[in-house]
Formats: structure tokens, C-alpha cells, sequence
């Protein structure tokens, strides 16, 4: 079903998030074997007091504010790179996406003269908000421009400047003091490490819920940069392979949204930071798919489902409500062929099903069946 949005549909804000990789040494003597994932994903724990998703574990991020979108960057950005793009590869062909935009928002940005392209905006954002919650600056001096015609290697995060922590207080109180610390240190966001990877749509979980609509990109770093929480939007951190990050999630160490937990089973099936970057970089012009689950209530369990899924529906009206049976979750399951959905057996028990071919040259984790001893 296609049409226009109902009066009543939620607001989502826009929001962006940077899924960052960095290189892995081996502890102790050369001969001893790495971890199945030859890379390390950097998770932060939010607050208990925060209102959406309070304790859990996420990739940092956060949402789109007017400055990220400002004219004013254009002058960092200068004489290296010219607007509109300011180097990055051409834009994504347009992907139709459920639901379709426009569609309400409540952004900072709102009514904010578009002066980037949102391709450059959401990076910004994403770097920003990187620096906000842990400290780490993905900035490239000025002066120090990517050799033209060449294929970007993993970089490195800049060095901490004195005063960061004045710096962080400062960035939270004002997002624009973000643009006036570039400045200062004249570098630029290093919007050209950061790769279109995935986009999530907050499904519908309860009325009044808070929901975002999150571009996520992917940054490779040859080795891991200094991390400090903030200790006021997240209060913890972890550099974690994704097999540790599975591992720590079923034991309970960590806690994972089904967006959180379907990425980094995704990220499983790269070996090495350069097979993972180099992919990046090949399906560069693809840009990403933007999702929005559709939970289903079970008799006994959670379903959430999405988009190639026999059981996934495009339909207006589940922008506000569930899809809901009175058959058991395991009826549902043997009932199926066309899978691609996370099933909820409790808050630390998730199984992940995919037989469903990955699109725009992407790909889709394996499936990932939680253990009976688990259960």
C-alpha cells in the first residue's frame, strides 16, 4: 500500500552513526593466533539515564543539528575540494526505500538552508558525534589532501589536542563549537574515510516512542585511536572483534539493539581490515539501503523483519502498529522459506535467518541459530 502519510504518523528524527573498524595486533609472541575477526569494532555504552536505549551497547552516533549542514564548512573545505561534494565519489543512484521521504521530522536542522549535500551533512554528523561521545577526532589537516587518483588507505584518527576535554564540554553545550574546533585546528572532517554502508528506520515499538532515521557509515583505521566516554551520554567502551561482540552479548556482558546486533554479525564475514575496506571502497557508488523493520508479535516470542522477508509488508499501515499472531514462533518459522528476520527468544537470545541474496553489491550476514544450550 503507497500514498501519502496519514495525519498522526510519528516523527523521526535524522541521525547518523559511525561503525568504526580498526586494525587488530596479536598480544605476546608473533606465532600466536588472532581472533577470527582480524578487526576490532568500537562500542560504547550509553547511559541508564538516557531515554532510547538506555544501558545499551551502540555504535557512536547521534542526530543531525543545523551546523552540520552549514555553508560555513565550505571555507574549511577550500582550495582542496570544491562544493558541492567536496571530493567524495559521485552521488548513489537513488534507491527506492519503505517508507518513502519525505515523511515528518523533528530535526535541529529543520528549515536550515540546505548548504550540503546530505551525503556530506550525515558524514559531518557522524564525525561530530564521534568526537562528542569518545573522544576520537576523525579530522584530516588541511593541507594534507588525498593524492588525486588514488585509492584511499586506512587512516589514522588525529592525535588528541591539548584541552580536549574543554573542547568536548563545549561541542555538547554548542554543536557549532564542532566547526569553530576544526578551525582551530585547521583540519577537516575526513568525510572521505567514512563509507555508505547501511541505513535504519526505527520500526513502531510502542506509542510516543522516540524514532530515528540513521545513516550508518563505515570508517577503517589502521590502529585503534585514544577512547574516553564521556561519561554523560555513554559511560563505557569496548574494542571488540564481532565474534567477541556475539560472544559478549549472549553471555550478557553487552546488550544489543537488533539493528546493532544484525551489523556486526554482517561484519563476520570479513577476515581482515583490508578485505573489509576494500570492499567499502568497490561498492562505493552503491550507497546504502535504508530499512525500516516490521515487528511481529508472536504467541510467544518477537519477530523483527525485514525488507525480502515472505512475512515483510510495505504497507502504510504498520508505520504505527505490529503485525500480530496467535501461532507460536515456532510455527511461524517452519511455516516459512523466504527468511530475513531476527527472532527475539528474550532480551540476550537472538537467532538470525537469511535466505534471502543480498542487493547493490552488498552483503547480508549468514544465518546465526542461537544454541539450545543457550536457550
Amino acid at each position: 500500500m503507497s500514498g501519502p502519510l496519514r495525519p498522526g504518523t510519528s516523527k523521526w528524527r535524522r541521525a547518523a552513526t559511525t561503525v568504526l573498524a580498526t586494525g587488530w595486533a596479536p598480544p605476546g609472541p608473533a606465532a600466536q593466533s588472532p581472533p577470527a575477526a582480524g578487526f576490532r569494532l568500537l562500542l560504547l555504552q550509553r547511559s541508564r539515564d538516557q531515554g532510547f536505549l538506555p544501558g545499551a551497547w551502540v555504535f557512536p552516533g547521534g542526530v543531525l543539528e543545523a551546523v552540520d549542514r552549514s555553508a560555513d564548512w565550505q571555507r574549511l573545505f577550500e582550495p582542496h575540494h570544491r562544493p558541492p561534494r567536496f571530493g567524495l565519489v559521485p552521488a548513489p543512484l537513488p534507491r527506492a526505500t519503505f517508507p518513502a521521504p519525505p515523511y515528518p521530522s523533528e530535526d535541529a536542522a529543520d528549515g536550515v538552508p540546505e548548504a550540503l549535500p546530505d551525503d556530506v551533512a550525515f558524514r559531518i554528523c557522524a564525525i561530530r558525534e564521534t568526537f562528542e561521545e569518545a573522544g576520537v577526532l576523525l579530522l584530516r589537516p588541511r593541507g594534507a589532501p588525498p593524492a588525486a587518483g588514488a585509492r584511499p588507505e586506512p587512516g589514522r584518527a588525529l592525535e588528541p589536542p591539548p584541552g580536549l576535554a574543554d573542547w568536548r564540554a563545549r561541542v555538547r553545550r554548542d554543536p557549532r563549537q564542532f566547526l569553530d574546533l576544526c578551525t582551530h585546528l585547521d583540519c577537516t572532517p575526513d568525510i572521505w574515510a567514512l563509507h555508505d554502508w547501511s541505513g535504519w528506520v526505527t520500526p513502531f515499538l510502542r506509542p510516543g516512542g522516540r524514532r530515528f532515521d540513521t545513516a550508518f557509515f563505515l570508517c577503517c583505521l589502521l590502529e585503534a585511536p585514544s577512547i574516553s566516554p564521556d561519561k554523560t551520554e555513554v559511560v563505557d567502551c569496548q574494542l571488540l572483534s564481532p565474534s567477541e561482540a556475539t560472544e559478549n552479548f549472549i553471555s550478557k556482558q553487552i546488550w544489543l539493539a537488533p539493528p546493532q546486533f544484525y551489523e556486526i554479525r554482517r561484519l563476520e564475514n570479513f577476515a581482515s581490515l583490508s578485505d573489509l575496506h576494500k570492499f567499502c571502497l568497490d561498492r562505493a557508488v552503491e550507497g546504502r539501503e535504508r530499512w525500516m523493520p516490521i515487528i511481529l508479535l508472536t504467541a510467544d516470542g518477537t519477530l523483527s523483519l525485514y525488507p525480502g522477508d515472505e512475512l515483510y509488508r510495505e504497507d502504510l499501515d504498520y508505520l504505527e502498529k505490529h503485525l500480530s499472531t496467535e501461532k507460536t514462533t515456532e510455527e511461524i518459522m517452519k511455516e516459512g522459506e523466504k527468511f530475513h528476520r531476527i527472532v527475539m527468544h528474550d532480551r540476550y537470545l537472538y537467532s538470525l535467518f537469511v535466505t534471502v541474496q543480498s542487493k547493490y553489491k552488498h552483503v547480508y550476514p549468514k544465518s546465526y541459530v542461537i544454541a539450545k544450550s543457550h536457550m
